[in-house]
């Protein structure tokens, strides 16, 4: 790409709308998809089931949400890369991890003609990270419910026989 032509304000908003269209069709499937494997497991979750296990579903289920946005990261630095606009795919990816996450403080920029881009990777942060809270507040909900239900047996339940009730 000539890096003496002129500004096309337009094609930079076209070329970063249509990614971020894919971006966040591609965080509602893998959303949607992670969304199901909890509830599959969540179904067979009781009152009696071990702490370990619980933690364990959390667990994979942040990881999940994790590697969904570096697949997303990956999704927006690919192009950027192909263009040319940015000439090293690590840069590239570097520097989409910084717009994305608008941490923003890189010594790596896209080339002036297209620095509308670097706010449209950030705002499709904000939209998929939103959505990815959203899905773990659910989830922290759903847990805390339980937390409750085990709660109150326990009270009701009493003291293990052989102890001293609290004055």
């Amino acid at each position: 790409m000539d890096e003496g032509s002129a500004p096309k304000p337009v094609l930079e908003i076209v070329f970063g709308t249509l990614i971020m269209i894919v971006i966040i069709f591609v965080h509602g499937a893998g959303i949607r998809t992670i969304n199901q494997r909890f509830s599959e497991s969540w179904v067979h979750v009781n009152d009696t089931t071990a702490y370990w296990r619980l933690n364990l579903l959390l667990a994979i289920t942040i990881g999940s949400l994790a590697a969904l946005h570096f697949t997303e990261t990956l999704l927006w630095a690919i192009p950027i890369f192909l263009a040319g606009l940015i000439p090293s795919m690590r840069d590239s990816y570097y520097y989409v991890l910084e717009s994305y996450t608008t941490l923003g403080e890189g010594s790596i920029s896209l080339p002036d003609r297209w620095r509308l881009v670097g706010p449209i990777i950030a705002m499709s942060g904000l939209f998929t990270f939103g959505w990815t809270g959203s899905v773990l507040v659910s989830i922290m909900t759903d847990l805390g419910k339980l937390d409750k239900v085990r709660a109150k047996d326990l009270r009701d339940r009493g003291p293990p026989e052989g102890t001293d009730p609290e004055p």
